[in-house]
């Protein structure tokens, strides 16, 4: 580590996982989530930027990486749902969720989880609680996107 009177360099043999993570969504975006990358964004490993500091100027860029996380795990939701894998889909499905409450592409994805399964009850039990939580937190009403899933 190289520190100045206004600066502090990282080392290059050391490992940043916000780095790590920016390189891997954005690599996800274009071939799709790779097996390390799934295994980093199971559920319990939410990353928070510098989370023991209380600084204003952090938060346009712990915002960004809570955005970078939450689409990286819709990406590994829809792989997994996609190779039929339900169970673990839904873990990634509803971490989202657990990030974002309000985040209705992340309740369409748990929707579209049951549904792929044959879980039609499940689904609706799935919109019944996006349409609860985004009257409530938010005073809307599902998108049309979200209310076709279930036609």
């Amino acid at each position: 580590m190289a520190v100045t009177a206004t600066t502090a360099d990282l080392s290059a043999l050391l490992a940043v996982d916000v780095q790590r993570l920016v390189r891997e969504a954005r690599d996800a975006w274009q071939h799709g989530p790779t097996p390390s990358v799934q295994l980093r964004c199971l559920p319990g490993e939410v990353r928070e930027l510098l989370p023991d500091w209380d600084d204003e100027w952090l938060d346009a860029d712990r915002e960004r990486v809570r955005q970078l996380q939450m689409h990286l795990q819709e990406a590994l939701a829809e792989q997994l749902t996609s190779e039929g894998r339900y169970g673990l889909a839904l873990e990634v499905a509803l971490a989202t969720l657990r990030l974002d409450v309000t985040r209705e592409s992340a309740h369409r994805a748990v929707i579209r989880i049951h549904l792929a399964e044959g879980n039609i009850s499940e689904a609706r039990r799935a919109y019944a609680t996006c349409r609860r939580v985004l009257r409530e937190e938010l005073g809307v009403a599902p998108t049309r996107l979200t209310a076709q899933m279930l036609e």
